[in-house]
This record gives structure tokens, sequence and C-alpha cells, in this order.
């Protein structure tokens, strides 16, 4: 890649100069929606987002207007505008990123989605060909789009934070518990309906133009057009009967977690592990939002009776460091029959569970929903990695992780608190592996693992969490780790470097994959108008 110019970190750099007339913002004329400049009233809670209280400052993210649109004539004007004044655009529905990519500085604009499209038009079920499908906006949030499909009998693999809106979620994947067994949430759309820089309005599909279904699913998301609605296949509670699943809670002890990952490097290491199962280990710190995690089953009842200690004299419950395990598996066939006994492995010894039980598959995507915004109220060190190693056993990955592990969560004063999940993605039969081939840009197909490890932070414990996290990456990833030989990454899980030009190779899994996309973004973005930050595929 060395003769791809940085284009972004040189327009970046321009677009940034105080001097530019919009930072003295004017209000675009004949905006229907909401129009947000720094000075107005709710300028600071627009312009919030998950990785405000980490990275504001350093990453840039104060918009010099924030756009709200009614309509989608309401972007074509916004776009129209920007273009005039040679600025940037960055595109936002939920503002869930990691590193804040759906933001922007003065003097770029935001379009905020998140509430534009929401409609009764902008959501819709329909049958075609013997199968179903769900023509949706970008604007509705996880949470809402489960029940949604749920009251219908139906469901789609996708993450767990209810607050992820779906424009951000379909561009940057959309991982979740049903990986193994369904693929990405993004492996389902067929169709994606966007305004281009121009301002046009049109579909597109695979079929009518391959290069821009690719750039927008799997490359830099929102920086090939501003995405306003898609297609998607999805799949109907009847046709999986007698599908399980299992949530399970323990309060937290090193021998436990290593007992737990072994289970999952089984299944991660053995390539011919049946695609009917899904499996993936928490762990949280103590002061986390348990109730958010589990919102059936009747847990709080369950604790405030046998382990009163837990609740204070307001009644308030003080949750201590836990575990909880997420495992699902799923009939293909009249025919399959869950290993049931596996099941009683991984629930053996927890406080409480939700049972492997027959649920509808629409239930068990709504067992899985977190339903809190965030984990922790407090900055982070962020972290997700993929492996594609199948020999994490032999190397003794469970134990080094839960050694990492314990060292940041045994400590009861160091003001810190780990988020972490880890999942097993891989196999010869997972979805997640088969389904590389299908029109997106997609990485790292090839994993059996990913594990995110999330450092939230009390004031003036920010070194404490890097250490931490410096030290998972000198031992876990490279030659010689134990994670990992090399980097790869994922764009909803992005940290470290915010150049993605300079660091390409841990987000693209080939140079001949990059380069396509540089091409597809030159044709798509040749004014720099989707490039509001540095954190884009770059152009030619």
């Amino acid at each position: 890649m060395g003769n791809v110019i940085s284009w972004i970190q040189k327009t970046v750099l321009s677009i940034f100069r105080p001097s530019h007339p919009l930072n003295t913002i004017a209000i675009i004329s004949g905006i229907l929606g909401d129009q947000l400049p720094p000075a107005s009233t709710d300028y600071a809670n627009a312009k919030y987002q998950y990785a405000t209280s980490s990275y504001g400052e350093e990453h840039h993210m104060n918009p010099a207007l924030i756009v709200i649109p009614k309509n989608k004539d309401d972007i074509v004007k916004t776009l129209q505008y920007a273009r005039s004044q040679k600025v940037a655009v960055a595109i936002r529905t939920g503002g869930h990123q990691y590193s804040g990519a759906s933001s922007t500085a003065a003097p770029n604009i935001q379009i905020d989605l998140k509430k534009t499209f929401q409609g009764p038009d902008d959501r819709r079920i329909f049958q075609r060909g013997g199968e179903t499908f769900v023509h949706t906006s970008v604007s509705f949030g996880l949470g809402e789009f489960n029940d949604y499909l749920g009251q219908n009998g139906l469901f789609v693999p996708h993450g767990q934070c209810t607050n992820v809106h779906l424009g951000g979620h379909v561009q940057s994947g959309g991982y979740g518990q049903l990986g193994r067994s369904f693929g990405l949430f993004s492996d389902h759309v067929v169709s994606v309906e966007i305004v281009d820089y121009q301002g046009n309005i049109r579909e597109v599909t695979r079929a009518n133009d391959a290069d821009m279904f690719f750039g927008i699913l799997g490359g830099s998301p929102g920086n090939f057009a501003v995405l306003t609605h898609f297609t998607i296949k999805v799949h109907r509670d009847q046709d999986y009967k007698g599908s399980r699943g299992l949530k399970s809670l323990f309060f937290y002890n090193p021998r436990t977690l290593e007992r737990l990952l072994d289970i999952l490097v089984e299944m991660s290491d053995n390539d011919d592990f049946p695609g009917n199962y899904d499996y993936c280990v928490s762990v949280l710190s103590s002061s986390n939002k348990l109730l958010d995690w589990f919102t059936e089953g009747g847990l709080d009842e369950k604790m405030r009776e046998q382990h009163p200690e837990i609740y204070g004299d307001d009644g308030a419950p003080f949750w201590p460091r836990v575990i909880v395990v997420y495992a699902q598996w799923v009939p293909f066939s009249p025919s399959d029959v869950p290993d049931m006994g596996w099941f009683d492995r991984i629930r053996e010894g927890s406080i409480f569970d939700v049972p492997p039980e027959i649920k509808p598959m629409s239930q068990l995507t709504k067992q899985w929903i977190f339903t809190n915004i965030r984990e922790f109220d407090n900055p982070y060190v962020k972290s997700t990695h993929l492996t594609d190693s199948r020999t994490l056993g032999k190397d003794g990955w469970a134990a080094w992780m839960t050694k990492r592990i314990d060292a940041v969560v045994a400590p009861e004063a160091n003001r810190v608190w780990l988020s972490a999940q880890l999942q097993c993605f891989g196999g010869e039969h997972s979805k997640f592996t088969t389904n590389a081939d299908n029109g997106t840009s997609f990485n790292w197909r090839d994993s059996s693992l990913c594990v995110t490890a999330d450092a939230f932070y009390g004031p003036g414990h920010k070194q404490t969490a890097l250490d931490w996290h410096t030290i998972n990456e000198q031992e876990g990833i490279g030659p010689n780790g134990k994670f990992c030989k090399t980097d790869r990454r994922v764009h909803w899980g992005s940290f470290g470097d915010y150049d993605l030009n300079k660091v390409w190779d841990v987000y693209y899994d080939n140079q001949e994959k990059y380069e396509r996309l540089v091409k597809i973004r030159a044709k798509a973005d040749p004014d720099g108008l989707f490039t509001p930050n540095t954190f884009s595929v770059a152009r030619q």
C-alpha cells in the first residue's frame, strides 16, 4: 500500500482550520428538520455519543452543525450545502461506535438519523419466492427492531446492545450471539437504499452495483453514501422448532472462569464442531448493572431472598463480580438433536440461570439483549481482537486469559472495571465462515474466536487501564502471542491509531480487498464529502 496516498490525513488537516467560515455556522435554508449549532440549547446533548467520555477532544467530536433531517429531501439539501462549502458530513444513527467515528469536528456537519425514518412506511414485512424479508430504515434501535420481529414470529442474528441503531450495525457487520449458527446480521442484506454524494436517491444490490454493495457492507461505515433503508432476509420461528438457549450466572472466581473458557476452547479448536451451537462467556467487574443483562427469570427476587448482603440499606443492589454465559442450539433439520450434556457442563455451579428449555428463536434473541446504553458509566480503554488459531488449548490460552482477567477484576481498589466477552465464531460448519463470499467485504471470516476486553476507569486511573491493556497486547498478539499471531480487528470495535489508512491491515484481511475499496471510495466520494475524520478508507 506504499503507493496509496493518505488523502484523508491531508483533508482533515485542511478542513479543521479555525478560519473556515463554517466555524461561525449558518442555518441551512429549506430544511424541515431540526438544526443545532453549538450555541443552541440542545447541542451538547445531541452531540454526545458512546465515545464522548473517552475521545471527545482527541477525536474531534464537535460538529459545526447537527442536522436532524425530517426526510430524504433534508438529507439531499444538507449534502448539497456541504459540497458548496467544501466541508465533510458525518452520519450517525445510534452513535455507539467505540472510537466516535460517527462524529466529526467543525467546520464539518453531522447528520443524525436516529429519529428520521420511524414512520409506518419505514418498516414492513413481505414475502418473495417463499422467503420472508423485512424492509426497514436505519433509524430503529436493536431492541425495538427485535421486538418488531418477535411480534411476527421472526428473527435474524444481531448484536446485544439495545441502543445500537441499525444504520451503524448493518454497515459494521452486526456481530452477535448467533454468529456461528446464522452468521452476521449484514450477511442477510439483499439491498440498500442510499443518498449518494450528488444527492441522488437510489437502491443498490449486489446485482445492479456490486462495487457499491461491497463498499457499503464492509468498507468503513458512512464513507460511501448516506444509508437510509435496507431490505434484509429474516428467519421464521416455525422453521426452527425445538431451539434452546441457556443463560447462566456465576459469582466470579478464576477457577470457574477457566473451566468455562476451556469449554470455549474445545469448541473453537474443533473445526468440525456442529454449526448448531453458539457459546459466549461474559465477565463483569463489581458495580455492574446486572439487572440490565438479566431482564427475565426473576433474578432480582431470587437474589433478594438468597443473597440479601448484595442489597444496601436503601434496597439498591451492589452487584459483585460475575460471569454471564450464553449458550444456544438450533435445529437445522427435523432429525437434529441437541447435546444436553453440553448444556449441563456449562451450567454446573451456576447461582442462577434461564435454563435451556425449548423456546422460539425470536424469544432467545430477545433474551440476549443488554438493555442499558453502556456497561459502566466511565471512560474506557477498549479492545476487540479475532483469532484464527486452532491451537488455543495447546497454547494454554484459557489459563493465560483467566490470569489476565483476574489481574484487573480481582483487585478491590484499582478503580478499573472490566466488561469482557469471549465468543466462538469459527469452524467449517459456521455460517460466519461459510458466508464469506456473499458480496460484502467483511473481514477475517476464517476466525475462530472473538474477544472483547474493555477496561473502564475512574478519575486518575487511566494509566492502570492502559497498562493492563498493553500487557494483553504484548503477550496475546504477535508471532509468539497466546491468542493470535497477527492483529485482527473489527470496525465496530476500533481502538488505537485513528488513521485507518495507516492501520488498514488490521481491519482488512488482504491488500487486494483494501485497494478495491480505495477505488470504490474514490468513485463514491470524489470530493471528500463523506470523509469527516481519519477513520475512513483512503481515496486514490
